[in-house]
C-alpha cells in the first residue's frame, strides 16, 4: 500500500513539483522532489532539425516562408515552412511533437541541404527515431497527402477522417488551400454544412496567364516620370541557380545541327485527333509527337540518350527515355520530365504533359519530376523565334529547341509554288562525345516521323 501510494505521489510531482510537494509530508518528499527535479529537467530534449537532401543536385534553397516562430509548440506533421528551390516549391514538415527553440534562417535566406533548419524541445522518450537529426520528409509527409487515382490528394488526417467517416472521395473535393490543398472548409462545403464560397481560394490558386509575362504593363504617367532607380539585387531561387548551371554548362564544348521540318501533315493529324482527346480530358499538342519521333529515334542513335563521365572518361548509355520538357511558368523555367517515354503511346505523354504543365503553373513540382532526364526538347517557338542555339543540361549531352511555326511557299511535285507550315529544329550536343553525322542521322529519323506522321502507325508506336 506504501509503494501504490509513493507511485501515486512520483506521478503528481512530475505534473505539480512544488505545488503539491507541500501538501505531504516532508519525510516522504525530500528524495522525491530531488528524483522529480532530476527527472523533469531529462524530460527536455533539444533536437536540432536539418535540411534533408531534396532533390537531384540541390544543395540549397531559398526560405519563403515560415508557418511557426520561436516558442511556438508544434505538432507532428505540422507545416514548418516553405523552401524554394530552382526547380520545385517544397513544404517542410515537423517530425515531433515539441516546442519551437530556434529558427536558423530569416525569409529569402539562403539554406543549405544538411545544415541545421530548426531546433526543437521535445520529450525525452526512448521511443524517438535514433536518427532525428534530420526531417521526415521534403515533402508533405504521407499524412499529409495521398495519391487517389493518379491525382496527389494534399490535405490533413483530420480532413481525411471525416471524408472516411462519410464515405467522401476526397478525389471530388476542390481544394481552396495553398497549392490546392484540401482544407476542413472544403470538405464542408462539399457536405452542404456550410454555405457555398464560404472558402475562399488560396492565392497562389490564381493562375497567372502565360501573355502576362510576355506583355510588358501599359506606361503610365508615374511610370515614366520616375527616374530609373540604381540598386543591387543578390541572385537567389531559379536565378542563382540558372547562374550556377549555365556556367558550368557553358563549359561543355557544344556544336549546332539545324533542320527545317514541313509541319503540314502532322497539322492536319493534331487537329484530326485533338476532339478525341478533349473528350478524355487530354489536351493535345504537336509536343507530344516531337517527344515520341525523338524516342523512337533514340533507339537508333543511343548515344544522344547518354551522359559523360568526365572523370572517368566513359559514356553512360541509359535504358529508359526520360525527356525533358522547357516549360514557362511563374517561378521561372523549369524542366521536368516526361519517364519512360520509350513504354509509352502519344495520347499517354499528352495527358503526362498536361500534368506537368499544370503542376508547373500550380508551383507544385517536385525533385522527382525533375530527376534521371535523359534527353531535352525546349519548344521556345510559343513565344517566338526560329533558329537558336540551345544550352545542353549537364549531365546530359543533347538538346533540341523547336522553332515557331511558319507559312512559308515550297515547290511543289511538279514545281508548282505551294503553302507549307515550317518549323525550324536546332540541336545542340556535346561535341566530346557526338560527331556531326550522328546528329544529322538522328535528325532526318526524327523529321521523317513529323513529315510522314503514319510512321507513327505503321512502327507500332
Amino acid at each position: 500500500m506504501a509503494q501504490l501510494f509513493r507511485n501515486h505521489c512520483l506521478n503528481l510531482l512530475r505534473k505539480h513539483p512544488f505545488v503539491f510537494a507541500s501538501k505531504i509530508s516532508p519525510n516522504l518528499t525530500g528524495n522525491l522532489i530531488k528524483r522529480n527535479i532530476q527527472t523533469t529537467l531529462a524530460l527536455e530534449k533539444l533536437i536540432t532539425f536539418n535540411l534533408s537532401d531534396i532533390g537531384e543536385g540541390i544543395h540549397e534553397v531559398t526560405v519563403k516562408e515560415w508557418f511557426v516562430e520561436e516558442g511556438q509548440v508544434v505538432n507532428q506533421f505540422d507545416n514548418i515552412c516553405e523552401v524554394q528551390s530552382d526547380k520545385a516549391s517544397v513544404t517542410i514538415t515537423s517530425r515531433y511533437d515539441g516546442k519551437v527553440n530556434k529558427l536558423y534562417y530569416s525569409i529569402d535566406d539562403i539554406a543549405l541541404v544538411g545544415k541545421p533548419l530548426v531546433d526543437f524541445e521535445i520529450e525525452d522518450d526512448d521511443k524517438l527515431s535514433e536518427d532525428s537529426d534530420s526531417e521526415s520528409s521534403a515533402y508533405s509527409s504521407d499524412s499529409d497527402s495521398e495519391v487517389i487515382r493518379g491525382r496527389k490528394i494534399l490535405t490533413t488526417p483530420s480532413v481525411r477522417k471525416i471524408a472516411k467517416e462519410n464515405d467522401i472521395d476526397l478525389a471530388k473535393v476542390h481544394g481552396t488551400g495553398k497549392h490546392g490543398r484540401i482544407l476542413k472548409g472544403d470538405l464542408l462545403e462539399y457536405l452542404n454544412l456550410i454555405p457555398k464560397g464560404t472558402q475562399k481560394p488560396h492565392p497562389t490558386l490564381k493562375e497567372t496567364p502565360i501573355d502576362e509575362f510576355l506583355i510588358p504593363p501599359p506606361l503610365t504617367h508615374r511610370t515614366v516620370a520616375s527616374p530609373l532607380e540604381h540598386k543591387v539585387v543578390p541572385l537567389k531561387g531559379v536565378p542563382k541557380v540558372m547562374f550556377k548551371s549555365m556556367t558550368e554548362a557553358l563549359k561543355i564544348p557544344h556544336f549546332m545541327y539545324s533542320e527545317d521540318i514541313d509541319m503540314t501533315k502532322l497539322i492536319q493529324v493534331r487537329n484530326d485527333c485533338k476532339g478525341q482527346a478533349l473528350a478524355r480530358g487530354i489536351k493535345l499538342s504537336y509536343m507530344p509527337f516531337f517527344i515520341k519521333a525523338a524516342s523512337v529515334s533514340l533507339h537508333k542513335y543511343p548515344i544522344l540518350n547518354s551522359s559523360l563521365d568526365v572523370e572517368h572518361e566513359s559514356i553512360i548509355y541509359k535504358p529508359y527515355h526520360n525527356i525533358s520538357v522547357a516549360m514557362h511558368t511563374a517561378m521561372g523555367l523549369v524542366v521536368p520530365n516526361i519517364k519512360e517515354v520509350h513504354h509509352k503511346s502519344i495520347m499517354q505523354i499528352a495527358q503526362d504533359l498536361n500534368m506537368l504543365h499544370e503542376k508547373g503553373l500550380k508551383g507544385q513540382l517536385t525533385p522527382e519530376d525533375f530527376s534521371h532526364g535523359t534527353f531535352t526538347l525546349s519548344n521556345i517557338g510559343n513565344f517566338g523565334g526560329t533558329v537558336l542555339t540551345p544550352v545542353i543540361m549537364s549531365p546530359q549531352v543533347c538538346i533540341g529547341a523547336l522553332g515557331r511555326i511558319r507559312v512559308l511557299p515550297r515547290f511543289g511535285p511538279n514545281g508548282e509554288v505551294i503553302k507549307a507550315s515550317i518549323m525550324n529544329v536546332s540541336f545542340s550536343g556535346d561535341h566530346r562525345v557526338i560527331d556531326g553525322t550522328t546528329m544529322a542521322s538522328f535528325t532526318n529519323l526524327w523529321k521523317s516521323y513529323l513529315e510522314n506522321p503514319n510512321l507513327f502507325m505503321l512502327d507500332g508506336h
